[in-house]
């Protein structure tokens, strides 16, 4: 029989609710109190045909006694207190408290969840940025430059004995002057590092963040009049420019696919892109764009142009695709893209503990817009809907292969930052 680590806490915690005393419980089932104690205190193991009389004489189904979830969540509960400070020494009490409050503990453990989640989002935004941010790349060089001058100067001054009073208050000059640029350009860096951890809407470096941001304020309702003047407010004369188009497209979709219009479609078809767009007459990516793209429809989005860069993102909770490019090339929106005008349907899974599941639905367009003589181009889309646990076979995927943990990916490009 599989027991549960908390098979002990759960019996006293039976016992103490009948009102019954240790001792009393001993002699009905054959044992010394204190080796009951023991058991009580999960210090013992408990052989089956005695698990039997407990569970029968305190009225308890064995399935309640038998190992479920309980390890994860104890393992949980024992790694946070072994990085408390001042907690460590609570570590091997872990299993009390889970079998005592196990709606406490269940609470710290989504806490820890939760804050992994939020620390996770900050190592994708921070590698983003190392990895593709021009600006962060330029602030690096010259700081570097900064210290090598100063290092250069430095050691002219350390080596040289006999240089002239003109020319050494000369290298101290320079020396002052690169390492103010060095402190600047540190004190730039860091703020501009900091703001990463702090929203996404303070994050913006380039038009598309800030632009997405602004999305993501007005809940992608796009067309209002309230995200209309957000979209004035933006700070770069780019991101106004690319707001004031995404605007213009959503306002164009809606008039294509109205509200009433969507809804009845939904309530015939479900979010089946395909199936809207037959019903109402409307290209498929409209229908992608009109579910995702209004407040609280509870979708994510993506798209992409020919050469698989995301031109739109729609991030949903669990799913949050890289700001620069370098996505993972398992996503399915990878595989309709070479596949125009096909259908693809698939679940994914993301890694990590809560191991999200997504189902999605994924369809390129083409268009050639110069006629036969033109250059075909794709555009492909991707709705992303939350996935409960199931039986069906689900792609492991990841966001990008530099903060994605699976070291057998057979796609991976790059080692990851992160360990196993």
């Amino acid at each position: 029989m599989s027991l549960s680590a908390l098979t002990g806490s759960r019996l006293r915690e039976r016992r103490l609710a009948l009102g019954m005393r240790q001792a009393e419980l001993a002699a009905e089932v054959g044992v010394s109190a204190s080796y009951l104690n023991l058991i009580e205190h999960n210090r013992r193991r408990i052989a089956d045909d005695l698990l039997l009389r407990l569970a029968d004489r305190l009225a308890m189904p064995l399935a309640a006694l038998q190992d479920g979830h309980d390890a994860v969540m104890i393992d949980a509960l024992r790694a946070a207190a072994s990085e408390v400070h001042g907690v460590a020494e609570e570590v091997d009490r872990a299993e009390d408290l889970a079998g005592r409050f196990p709606g406490w503990a269940a609470a710290v453990v989504e806490l820890l969840h939760a804050r992994a989640r939020a620390l996770g989002q900050v190592v994708e935004a921070l590698n983003d940025r190392m990895a593709h941010d021009p600006h962060l790349s330029a602030s690096l060089h010259e700081i570097l430059n900064a210290a090598a001058s100063v290092r250069s100067t430095a050691a002219i001054l350390a080596d040289t004995d006999d240089i002239d009073p003109a020319w050494r208050k000369r290298f101290h000059q320079n020396l002052h002057v690169d390492s103010e640029r060095m402190a600047k350009g540190a004190e730039a860096l860091v703020a501009y590092l900091d703001s990463s951890s702090q929203g996404v809407e303070q994050t913006t470096a380039t038009p598309q963040e800030e632009v997405e941001a602004w999305a993501s304020s007005c809940d992608w309702g796009l067309s209002g009049p309230e995200a209309s003047v957000k979209a004035a407010q933006l700070a770069s004369g780019d991101g106004r420019a690319m707001a004031g188009r995404m605007q213009a497209l959503a306002k164009a979709d809606a008039l294509a696919l109205s509200e009433p219009a969507l809804q009845s479609a939904l309530q015939a078809h479900g979010p089946d892109p395909l199936a809207i767009a037959a019903q109402t007459g409307v290209p498929v990516l409209v229908a992608f764009r009109r579910l995702a793209l209004r407040p609280a429809s509870g979708f994510g989005l993506l798209h992409c142009d020919g050469s698989g860069t995301l031109t739109l993102r729609k991030p949903i909770l669990g799913f949050s695709p890289p700001r620069f490019g370098a996505a993972c090339p398992l996503w399915p929106l990878f595989t309709a893209l070479s596949r125009p005008e096909t259908p693809v349907e698939a679940v994914i899974v993301l890694p990590g503990a809560q191991a999200a599941r997504f189902r999605t639905l994924a369809f390129c367009q083409t268009q050639y817009p110069a006629g036969f003589r033109g250059p075909q181009l794709r555009e492909a889309a991707m709705l992303l809907v939350p996935e409960a646990g199931g039986s069906e076979h689900a792609i492991e995927v990841g966001p990008t292969c530099r903060i994605c943990p699976r070291p057998q990916c057979p796609a991976r490009r790059e080692a990851s930052i992160l360990t196993v």
